[in-house]
């Protein structure tokens, strides 16, 4: 099944999301086999990130919660809001 994590950044943190960008890729780097698709959500100036937007291919929410928990962003208090939805693909089709 696939999971939409939404995490937005707390205002203010970009030192924070810079200082841990390295352990966080390495993370998903980790995860290869779990990502659908991984990326930083941007301000209106197209550059400026503002949280994580990630699609996750697990069997069940509670496997999402521990990926979200275990990321390096989150141990280091980037995120205000993480949010983990259920998706299902139905456009474009494979």
């Amino acid at each position: 099944m696939a999971f939409v994590l939404e995490c937005l950044d707390k205002p203010g943190a970009l030192d924070i999301r810079l200082a841990n960008r390295p352990a966080h890729l390495a993370y998903l780097e980790a995860r290869l086999d779990t990502l659908i698709v991984a990326g930083p959500l941007l301000a209106d100036d197209g550059k400026t990130p503002v949280g994580s937007l990630l699609i996750l291919d697990l069997e069940t929410r509670a496997e999402a919660e521990a990926f979200a928990a275990a990321d390096p962003y989150a141990q280091a208090g980037l995120f205000e809001r993480v949010s983990i939805r259920a998706y299902r693909k139905v456009f474009p089709q494979a």
